[in-house]
């Protein structure tokens, strides 16, 4: 935790940074959102691929479970796509 001067100085520099150099800040402030991206990304893959294996595999209940993991695969296929 910083004091209140620390975080004025930390939030003085942050300001110019932003002014100075808009293009660093923004490739830094973008790779938390690309990692959390992939990551849905790839469980979406996965769930898909579930899907034809518990449809043979187990008939009609695991085809109703199928349904409702294509439906959670779009939900997180739309939510990784950059808008």
């Amino acid at each position: 935790m910083l004091s209140r001067e620390d975080q004025r100085r930390f939030d003085q520099i942050t300001r110019q940074l932003r002014i100075s150099d808009p293009e660093f800040v923004a490739r830094l402030g973008d790779t938390a959102a690309t990692r959390r991206n992939r990551l849905m990304i790839i469980t979406t893959l996965l769930i898909w691929a579930t899907v034809p294996a518990l449809t043979v595999i187990g008939g009609w209940a695991a085809a109703a479970t199928s349904v409702a993991l294509l439906g959670v695969a779009g939900v997180l296929a739309l939510r990784a796509r950059p808008w």
